[in-house]
């Protein structure tokens, strides 16, 4: 529920030197055809990030059409499916929502657990309702059916070789570090960066860090040595 203001303080710190295109999730209610109209209007070639969501959308892209990706990296996002708990409260959602509670839902159940706390998490929260109420309630629904039916990625992410940066705020409630952990061990050579003070959209709680780790990637990606592979107990 949220639109290209999500990436505004990156959008803002490339676009002197990079064409920078930040596609609607909207129109679809399936990840496939979400990643069908992202690969619509994107260039030939091009480097994709994606938050959340649209982590989930740039997966499927990547294992629909990996030859038109330079550079993969993945920020506050899950591979794999959705568990079956979490779809049981989607339904409820989408039923609220459906009655006209959209700014309820939003409020009391989805925005209080996407943010660090910090000065400016008020100003973010707005931010976030104002986005969500303007895509409306058609496209909650749209992309809640779509997250319930998400598929697993956790086999195809293990084909990726292009540079890649998997990106996490360390108090992310929603998507936490110990997902990130896995994702970086699936990925051949993956970056792995847990930004503090940020909980589930590093983009705007900690926009100088998350744009530090996206230069990085983005100029000199393989010249950084990448995370050691660890084992990991609780994922």
């Amino acid at each position: 529920m949220c639109d290209a203001r999500l990436f505004a303080p990156q959008i803002a710190a490339f676009s002197a030197d990079r064409a920078v295109l930040v596609p609607p999730l909207t129109g679809a209610n399936t990840i496939a055809g979400m990643a069908y109209s992202v690969l619509q209007c994107a260039p030939p070639q091009f480097a994709l990030a994606g938050l959340s969501m649209g982590g989930i959308v740039a997966m499927e892209i990547m294992r629909r059409a990996p030859e038109r990706v330079t550079h993969l990296a993945l920020m506050a996002t899950n591979p794999r499916a959705e568990d079956p708990a979490v779809s049981a409260n989607r339904e409820r959602q989408k039923a609220q929502v459906r009655q006209g509670h959209l700014p309820a839902v939003l409020r009391d159940e989805m925005k209080p657990n996407y943010l660090a706390d910090s000065a400016q998490r008020g100003d973010i929260l707005d931010l976030c309702m104002t986005m969500a109420l303007q895509l409306g309630p058609e496209v909650f629904v749209s992309q809640s059916e779509a997250l319930a039916t998400r598929p697993d990625q956790q086999d195809s992410l293990k084909q990726v070789t292009v540079p890649s940066l998997i990106l996490c705020g360390k108090e992310d409630r929603l998507c936490p570090p110990d997902r990130h952990i896995l994702l970086a061990q699936l990925i051949s050579g993956a970056r792995l960066e847990i930004i503090d003070g940020a909980g589930h959209l590093p983009t705007l709680e900690q926009p100088e860090a998350t744009n530090t780790a996206l230069r990085i990637w983005l100029d000199g990606a393989k010249s950084v040595p990448p995370l050691p592979p660890k084992e990991i107990e609780h994922v």
